[in-house]
């Protein structure tokens, strides 16, 4: 029978009496340490729908519906299919839409519908063809980041309209009868049916 050399004694010895090195949560509330990846916080105020965070998401934990009937975007997030990688906050395009929480990360329940967190954004949809284009927000976010050079789109033109009143709905908004015309450049329209009007008119 071999003995055991005295370094290893020693080291059993020393892990003996030292207390263990992980925390013994449940009983004992577990404070991660600082930039831990926890879940992924949403902030509907800085998230515009633009549907960065489910083309980057590896474990297709956020998916988008959009529902032309109700022109509405359903954001789904699933945390339980969550892997906290973080590239959702990293390629959040305002930068403030979704930050991982160092503080939260205890997301145990016996009903995975509990996971699941439901946001939703106002689509903006085309009205010669009824193809989406973005969200509301998203198109306010890019013309205040293009400034005065969003006014060099009709689209962001209509849009900031609406938003600031400017003039009434009755005076801008133009009925698409008889197909696409020079004065329907004046409407929401997609990129692709405004090609077609400067190709055909300009």
């Amino acid at each position: 029978m071999r003995y055991p050399k005295i370094r290893e004694l020693k080291e059993a010895v020393v892990s003996l009496l030292t207390p263990a090195y992980t925390s013994s949560f449940p009983n004992k509330a577990h404070i991660p340490f600082e930039n831990f990846r926890g879940k992924p916080e949403v902030d509907d105020k800085n998230c515009v729908g633009c549907e960065t965070c489910a083309n980057v998401c590896p474990s297709r934990a956020i998916t988008i519906e959009n529902d032309r009937n109700t022109g509405t975007r359903i954001i789904r997030r699933d945390f339980g299919k969550c892997i906290f990688c973080g590239m959702c906050q990293q390629h959040c395009i305002t930068g403030k839409g979704v930050i991982l929480s160092d503080k939260i990360f205890d997301l145990a329940v016996f009903e995975r519908d509990k996971l699941v967190e439901k946001q939703e954004k106002r689509l903006v949809v085309c009205k010669n063809c009824d193809a989406i284009i973005t969200t509301d927000e998203h198109i306010q976010y890019l013309h205040n980041k293009l400034g005065p050079k969003a006014f060099a789109s009709i689209l962001n033109l209509n849009l900031l309209n609406q938003k600031l009143e400017l003039a009434p709905v009755e005076e801008t908004d133009v009925e698409i009868r008889d197909g696409l015309k020079r004065k329907d450049m004046f409407n929401i329209i997609c990129p692709n049916c405004m090609r077609s009007v400067l190709i055909q008119y300009i």
